[in-house]
């Protein structure tokens, strides 16, 4: 297979960096300062939290100024759509360092314009959903100083924590009847909702309320060391605006959300325990994770995550991008972004927590776990690198150089003739697909080194396969002309090439994204995203054979369906 690289296949966009609107929320607190004029409280948002506590701006007459109701507005459009891949203070980890020091020497007009239209260097644009207004009230909000967030204490996490069915209600075995183990949890981002998907059947079960913008949905998986009791029936979500829920899966479709807590004003990730015994979410916004009760959800230990970065620089907004279960020892892997720091949490012992600090390199994003579950394969996607630990010796095993911004979403681990076991990534800044060594001690002269790439139309965001597939899945989502936007690709593992292009829609305003397999790897689901529709169910799930990989079925009344995780896999480890 000759090795190839191709540039600018497609520019990164923010359609995955999308910060949160924040659930209402009014913190009874004083006043602090900031510039010029004091600003009410804000409905929806982080920006809610920001203005609950009374902010106050103060700007001198050549500083950008707006008028009250413009700077709520940009301020709310600023955490949904900006503050993911710039940062809440605009420091910057994916996306450019947009504080005032460096936004004001490009000037209202440029900043506009870039809004407006994007960057080649991987920023999408603006124009289709912001009005000229909108863009240039933006541009002047950058170049104001940022509003810095309130803090959030355990007690006003506890606050949140609700129980709608008691633990001692729980069935002692599943209520419907129905094939559980092949059940798809689906997000439904913009709808604020989860559906349940029966695969066997393909009929949606139920939408199960959130909250807003759900990241990961992650269960009970089945553990080396660690057993926790009925694996796979819970089920934890962590939304981007910090609210976490339980599904248990045995209960009839009006009773699966069982509880719901709130650990963040903004987070990304959440894993459960191997005992199942805790679950442990992480905060974009304040800068910590949250250990929780797993049957409770009831909060009960925070950490924060700020401190040194790999150049002894400290960091105020380190955020928590991933959080995995170690499948070999009672740890949590948890990586802060900004810091490049990878912490081990040894979580036997909640009082007095043993924390290993591993530094790799900047800024950490999202990974996945190697077939044996030691090596933990973590994308530095501004580094373009990938970062492997070493999960049982806990320290770095490798770092494995790669090309602009790498995305391995879910993560894809299969065997390749030449270099026995090997994972993969998409990239968010060009169309390719890299794929590396990682079995050290079968295959050691291959483990951490490329072993090849495969160059796709567009970038992506998602790569997927199945033990029992002869194909690799990668999606295009980061493109931005819709031909490509709306299609997956797929590649033979034998071969390397390409075999097939599948445009999964035609429809305007909508993306294909996330494929995942069911139990027995015989079909693989594609979500079709409504990106300009994106509040009414006009989504769908796109079912096709996994051998033929022609369509089956069509999953309709979904409302911007993102990841979807069948029960089964997962549970299993199956990545």
């Amino acid at each position: 297979m000759k090795t190839t690289k191709k540039l600018n296949k497609g520019k990164a966009s923010l359609f995955t960096c999308l910060t949160p609107l924040i659930i209402k929320e009014f913190l009874k607190s004083g006043e602090y300062p900031m510039k010029k004029v004091k600003y009410g409280l804000s409905a929806l948002g982080l920006a809610i939290g920001m203005a609950a506590t009374g902010v106050s701006m103060s700007v001198s007459a050549a500083e950008p100024t707006l008028a009250e109701a413009d700077y709520e507005k940009a301020k709310l459009q600023y955490f949904q759509r900006c503050a993911g891949c710039h940062g809440t203070l605009r420091k910057g980890a994916t996306g450019k360092n947009l504080e005032p020091k460096n936004t004001m020497k490009k000037g209202q007009k440029r900043l506009e314009k870039i809004i407006a239209l994007g960057t080649e260097g991987g920023m999408n644009n603006f124009d289709d959903l912001f009005t000229k207004k909108e863009i240039a009230n933006m541009a002047t909000f950058i170049q104001m100083e940022p509003p810095v967030p309130p803090e959030m204490s355990l007690e006003q996490m506890r606050s949140h924590t609700k129980e709608y069915v008691a633990p001692k209600d729980y069935p002692t075995k599943p209520m419907h009847g129905l094939n559980w183990k092949n059940f798809f949890v689906v997000i439904e981002r913009d709808a604020g909702t989860a559906a349940i998907i029966d695969g066997d059947t393909k009929k949606v079960i139920t939408h199960i309320d959130t909250g807003y913008a759900v990241h990961v949905i992650k269960g009970t998986e089945h553990h080396k060391l660690d057993h926790a009791k009925d694996v796979g029936r819970f089920w934890y979500t962590i939304g981007r605006d910090g609210k976490v829920n339980k599904i248990d899966l045995w209960q009839t479709p009006d009773k699966m959300l069982v509880a719901e807590t709130k650990m963040a004003y903004d987070a990304r990730d959440i894993a459960v325990s191997g005992d199942g015994k805790y679950v442990i979410a992480g905060g974009y916004w304040p800068a910590h994770f949250v250990i929780m009760d797993a049957v409770t959800l009831n909060p009960l230990k925070v950490v924060s995550t700020r401190g040194y970065n790999t150049k002894g620089e400290f960091i105020n907004e380190a955020r928590v991008a991933a959080i995995y279960t170690s499948p070999l020892t009672s740890s949590f892997i948890v990586a802060v972004k900004e810091t490049g720091q990878m912490l081990q949490v040894d979580y036997t012992d909640l009082e007095n927590l043993t924390i290993t600090s591993i530094a790799s390199s900047e800024f950490l994003h999202d990974g996945f776990f190697d077939p044996s579950g030691r090596y933990f394969q973590i994308a530095a996607n501004a580094s373009n690198q990938m970062v492997v630990v070493d999960t049982v010796e806990r320290k770095l095993e490798a770092i494995i150089d790669v090309e602009s911004l790498p995305h391995p979403g879910p993560g894809a681990n299969w065997i390749d003739k030449k270099c026995g076991p090997v994972g993969g990534t998409t990239h968010l800044g060009m169309g390719l697909v890299s794929v590396w060594g990682n079995d050290p001690i079968g295959h050691p002269a291959q483990a951490w080194k490329l072993c090849y790439e495969v160059e796709t139309d567009g970038a992506g965001a998602f790569i997927r396969t199945h033990e029992t597939s002869q194909y690799v899945w990668a999606d295009q989502l980061k493109h931005p002309e819709p031909e490509v936007q709306q299609s997956v690709q797929v590649f033979d593992k034998d071969t390397h090439e390409i075999v097939k292009t599948i445009r999964v829609t035609t429809e305007p305003g909508k993306a294909a994204l996330h494929m995942e397999f069911n139990n027995d790897g015989s079909e693989v689901w594609v979500s079709v995203w409504n990106r300009k529709d994106a509040k009414n169910p006009t989504g769908e799930i796109v079912v096709y054979d996994a051998k033929t990989l022609k369509e089956l079925y069509r999953i309709k009344g979904l409302t911007t369906p993102t990841g979807k995780f069948n029960v089964h896999n997962r549970m299993n480890h199956k990545t």
